[in-house]
């Protein structure tokens, strides 16, 4: 390794968002689809700020996007969703699922138009970019045979939908254990990120987007618990499973609960009337835990990163959230400082970018003459954060 590389930092993102304009879209969809996807088109209206202005293209401007992530210090990425592809009502991140055959088809088209894109736009800059393939659950085949074609034209990961009570079933039916299998043999991490997939209709009242923010991540959480404490991992040793854009803090004691569950449950005990649990884990949560999970810890303020030891430093991917507005960019450096001053150089490696390497298959050498132009340095990140940046509006800048 080089010198230069020795005195900065190699940060990789394992939290960016990217997508196709509806044009580029288009040109990726099946022909089967064209005149109704132009009749939806017309039909369309955006339902987020930052594409509804200049900062739209950062989503698919291969030049724009790599000097503001240049300018930014980040030389690696995750790709996730963020344009509305066709037929979808919103973003994948929120949208709940299909409810007909006839709008899971629409919308299967759609992401597989997205798929097509992301597989392009990732190899451009193979050593880079790590994208996540898109599926739905309502159909498991078809979800199968999307990760093979994902697998087959080099993306790096599953996005897994959330799901929502009460609408599909729930992630922890051994309906889906054929994507569980599929992924593991294929050696692609999934993916749960947060967003409002995973909850429930709210209504319309003036208090529903309290509700939601109040609730959100107990939803997305919930996936953590569960592939777990239904034995998805026990049935499937080689899978590996990341939560990102969900906090940390809530982390360690959700892992101290499902082991205390699981203690009484060995003992027999753990129901009161409802009995002995017919269904007992062979090791504890936490071991799974370990074993086969990851926290992609998007925009982390200094409270988040208190209890990254606890969750083990082994585990745990920065990310930047860009090009979203409560994303740390353009102030990443500031971010960066306000949050891991006073850490060790060789914990925060595998923060910024080891573990995200690990998981997603980025090569750090490749990395390294990239780094070695636009890294933060190692002294600078060691200098803390005294004046906060007045137009930030990053969560990493405003929480505790």
């Amino acid at each position: 390794m080089s010198t230069a590389t020795t005195e900065r930092y190699t940060v990789i993102s394992a939290d960016c968002h990217a997508g196709g304009s509806h044009e580029q879209y288009r040109s990726y969809l099946d022909p089967a689809y064209l005149e109704r996807f132009d009749e939806w088109r017309a039909r369309y209206r955006n339902p987020f700020r930052d594409l509804q202005d200049d900062t739209r293209s950062r989503n698919w401007d291969d030049d724009r996007r790599l000097t503001e992530m240049d300018a930014d210090g980040v030389v690696a990425e995750v790709v996730f969703p963020n344009t509305v592809p066709p037929f979808f009502p919103t973003g994948v991140v929120i949208a709940p699922a299909p409810t007909t055959r006839e709008d899971y088809e629409l919308r299967l088209a759609g992401i597989r138009a997205h798929n097509r894109w992301l597989a392009d736009f990732c190899a451009a800059h193979p050593e880079r970019r790590a994208g996540l393939a898109q599926i739905l659950l309502n159909d498991v085949d078809d979800a199968v045979a999307e990760i093979r074609w994902a697998k087959e034209h080099g993306l790096a990961g599953v996005l897994l939908p959330g799901v929502a009570p009460n609408t599909l079933e729930p992630l922890f039916s051994p309906t889906y254990d054929p994507i569980w299998a599929v992924c593991a043999e294929l050696e692609l991490p999934v993916t749960h990120h947060g967003g409002g997939s995973s909850v429930p209709d709210l209504g319309r009242y003036p208090w529903t987007a309290a509700m939601y923010i109040m609730e959100v991540g107990f939803y997305a959480n919930r996936a953590l618990w569960h592939l777990i404490l239904s034995g998805v991992f026990e049935r499937h040793p080689g899978l590996v499973f990341v939560l990102t854009e969900q906090g940390s803090s809530w982390l360690p004691e959700t892992l101290d609960r499902m082991d205390a569950l699981h203690e009484a449950m060995v003992a027999g005990h753990f129901g009161g009337e409802l009995g002995p649990s017919p269904f007992v884990l062979p090791r504890r949560p936490s071991e799974y835990f370990a074993e086969h999970c990851f926290l992609g810890a998007s925009f982390p303020p200094p409270a988040d990163a208190e209890v990254f030891h606890r969750i083990g430093i082994d585990k745990v991917m920065w990310g930047s959230d860009y090009p979203h507005r409560e994303g740390t960019y353009p102030y990443t450096r500031e971010s960066l400082r306000r949050t891991f001053a006073g850490w060790g150089e060789a914990d925060l490696r595998k923060v910024l970018a080891g573990n995200a390497a690990r998981v997603y298959g980025f090569d750090l050498e490749a990395l390294a003459p990239i780094a070695a132009r636009c890294g933060p340095t190692v002294d600078e990140v060691a200098t803390p954060l005294e004046t906060i940046p007045a137009d930030a509006t990053s969560p990493a800048f405003t929480r505790a």
